[in-house]
């Protein structure tokens, strides 16, 4: 049986158990947010043992060769002694700048960083409220088009970490980011290739940033983004789109809404079908999905189906239970 050293404490692992359901369900408080291995907010730290592979996959070579894992999906096949991370290894420090709303329930947040900070337009961070509460969000700024980090957070109905930035967060406050993480960006090198992007919700936001930096970079293939929500309330950024639409020929924007109501100008219905209506044969497009896990889901095996390869279709599927 392999035991997980905490704290000066042992707990026994149940078969198929991860470290971070066995620590949470001891009453040990280790964060987490998607528990699947993605957002890296439940990383942990091995001082002794070696967690597997599976468990390190996404993370920088510097921190696997530290010990540092993934407590979500760690299965160890080995007794370890862990700890939490040193928060000085993988954090920095930002101010709130700006605070705007761009919607009636989204946010955009401006962090400016107080030390250097690399990233690309479409990865994550994570924002600390405090060390039960950490969340992921997309980064929907470009580092040489954008003086600050952009996030778009949505608030959701007792969201623990999304209303405390709606209702307490201020400009001139100090916040703590981990990462960035994440591979769903823009990656030059084809630039006649097809691009379609497709999002729901505040998914838009590593669109907004994955568009704006394929077109600073001169991408000439057609470029194709869909937007879409229930209703009008749903969509924004939508004068900022039509500017770029109207500045890159090769750029279209589809703001798609699928209830009762679709003024002219908006495609009805779901945003995945409206974007596979307009685009039934995918072979060799690149294709950024983002947002709701079924629509991810579901888009991504359309797109395959529709002649889409899998190594050009890139995914952020948004978990929004308790954020």
């Amino acid at each position: 049986m392999t035991n997980i050293h905490y704290d000066n404490k042992r707990y026994e692992l149940a078969e198929n158990q991860s470290v971070l359901d066995c620590l949470n369900g001891h009453g040990v408080p280790v964060p987490y947010s998607c528990r699947v291995g993605v957002c890296q907010t439940c990383l942990m730290c091995a001082k002794s043992g070696t967690p597997p592979a599976a468990a390190q996959v996404g993370l920088k070579d510097s921190l696997k060769l530290s010990g540092h894992f993934l407590a979500c999906v760690c299965q160890p096949t080995e007794d370890l002694d862990v700890t939490l991370p040193d928060d000085a290894l993988l954090s920095a420090h930002a101010i709130v700048h700006k605070l705007e709303l761009l919607s009636h329930d989204i946010m955009r947040v401006e962090l400016e960083c107080l030390s250097s900070f690399d990233y690309r337009a479409g990865q994550f961070i994570n924002l600390v409220r405090d060390s039960n509460h950490v969340r992921s969000y997309s980064i929907a700024s470009v580092p040489r088009l954008d003086k600050h980090i952009h996030l778009h957070v949505r608030r959701l109905p007792h969201g623990r970490v999304s209303g405390w930035i709606h209702e307490a967060l201020i400009i001139g406050q100090r916040t703590e980011i981990r990462g960035p993480a994440g591979d769903c960006i823009y990656v030059p090198g084809k630039p006649e290739q097809a691009l379609l992007l497709i999002g729901t919700g505040s998914g838009l936001a590593p669109l907004f940033g994955i568009l704006r930096d394929a077109l600073d970079q001169g991408h000439q293939g057609p470029v194709r983004l869909f937007h879409g929500s229930r209703d009008l309330h749903g969509l924004y950024l939508m004068e900022e789109l039509r500017e770029l639409e109207s500045r890159f020929p090769n750029f279209t924007y589809h703001p798609c809404l699928s209830g009762s109501e679709v003024p002219d100008g908006f495609a009805a219905g779901r945003v995945h079908e409206a974007a596979l209506t307009e685009t039934p044969e995918l072979k060799g497009w690149r294709i950024f999905l983002c947002g709701h896990p079924e629509m991810v889901k579901m888009t991504r095996k359309k797109a395959f189906l529709a002649g889409a390869s899998l190594q050009d279709i890139h995914a952020d599927a948004f978990n929004v239970s308790h954020v």
